[in-house]
């Protein structure tokens, strides 16, 4: 039998980095001595006044259909909180909802390029970007932020690679897994660019809730009808498996955007719009939470790692991963990924998974109890002092 061509765009890249991950998480399960360190899944509880919003909901029968684009006052939240971070003039024609931020991507891409069209990329990237934004049938075209940069995007790369065929560029700011935020004069350039070439320029600010005060600079208000805007719950409120997200954009967009949402989705369950809705209106001590919970941990783990020959550290911005770079060691990040699974069972993520920039480098997940992390620094050491020596 035959299938689609579109089956080989979705198959994904960097599959190999996961399996460390996967194999610690099945260990894990087993209760097996395992620290995980792999995954972008903050350890802590969702805020309760959405936990209990959501189980009043269900108890009051509230699982029946719901509209494509999601509950009216859930998007007017939605719009509120993108007003106040943003700066953008926004209402609920600009918001659609929908399963998480990676299926606001998904169905971004879908809408605004096509078969034969260029995406920019800037990377490293998340590994799931490649066939997320290639489903379509476009090329995506990756610009190096380069490590020599401290990963700062390279505005010179990213303008020759425009071309006539360019319809988008993609970035996420926090970065993942750098952490890096892109800054209000690199904004100007790549907002100078979108203008002059008519592109569109889609920003993933999943982990912006993480940036001090909440935000990160933007061009949605400066470019609005070029600007979209990807966010959820899972990182900033803890709600991973929630899958709450949403994208703001031009009202024509969110048009077609729920013609998309009524193919795949047919709307979301009610109480878990219920919840989100929620959880935005308590997000100044939720966002306050993770952060300071983050920020805790990021310094913890940088001071029990400083001293360890052979290995570097780079500071993240915001986020809740840092960059470890494993060069030194005389391993890739791969083979230093899986031999630390191997001999002290701890299981980061290479580097590679997230492009070639990254490749002597693996990502280490801070957002975790501290007990973990300081056992994880000791086993971190041995694995390292051993290839030293």
């Amino acid at each position: 039998m035959q299938y689609s061509p579109l089956v080989r765009r979705i198959s994904g890249e960097g599959t190999d980095a996961w399996v460390v991950h996967y194999a610690a998480r099945a260990a894990l399960e087993r209760g097996e001595d395992v620290i995980l360190l792999s995954v972008g899944d903050p350890d802590l509880d969702t805020p309760a006044p959405a936990l209990e919003r959501a189980i009043e909901s269900l108890r009051a029968g509230d699982t029946h259909y719901t509209p494509v684009m999601g509950r009216q006052h859930l998007r007017e939240a939605i719009a509120a909180t993108h007003r106040a971070r943003t700066g953008q003039a926004v209402d609920v024609s600009n918001v659609i909802f929908l399963a998480g931020a990676q299926n606001a991507l998904f169905v971004t891409s879908m809408c605004i390029a096509a078969h034969g069209d260029e995406v920019i990329a800037l990377e490293p990237l998340y590994p799931s970007y490649p066939a997320t934004l290639e489903v379509s049938g476009a090329r995506m075209v990756r610009v190096p932020s380069p490590a020599a940069l401290g990963f700062r995007v390279d505005l010179n790369a990213l303008e020759a690679a425009i071309t006539p065929r360019t319809r988008a560029l993609f970035f996420a700011t926090p970065n993942n897994p750098s952490g890096v935020i892109l800054s209000t004069a690199d904004l100007a350039v790549i907002g100078d660019l979108a203008r002059r070439h008519s592109l569109w320029v889609v920003a993933d600010e999943v982990y912006a809730g993480l940036a001090p005060a909440g935000r990160v600079p933007s061009l949605a208000a400066e470019l609005p009808e070029q600007v979209v805007t990807i966010c959820s719950l899972s990182k900033s409120h803890s709600m991973p498996g929630w899958r709450a997200g949403w994208l703001v954009g031009p009202p024509q967009l969110v048009v077609y955007a729920e013609a998309m949402a009524q193919c795949m989705l047919f709307g979301l369950p009610g109480f878990i719009q219920e919840a989100a809705a929620t959880a935005l209106s308590v997000s100044e001590a939720a966002e306050s939470r993770v952060r300071e919970y983050c920020a805790v941990r990021r310094d913890f783990l940088l001071a029990g790692l400083a001293s360890i020959r052979g290995i570097h550290c780079l500071v993240p911005d915001a986020g809740m991963f840092l960059l470890l770079d494993v060069r030194g060691t005389g391993l890739s990040g791969y083979d230093f990924m899986c031999e630390l699974y191997r001999t002290e069972r701890v299981s980061v993520l290479d580097g590679g998974a997230f492009g070639d920039e990254t490749r002597g480098f693996v990502r280490v997940c801070f957002a975790t109890d501290e007990k973990l992390l300081t056992l994880a620094i000791v086993r971190i050491r041995r694995f390292v002092d051993s290839l030293v020596r």
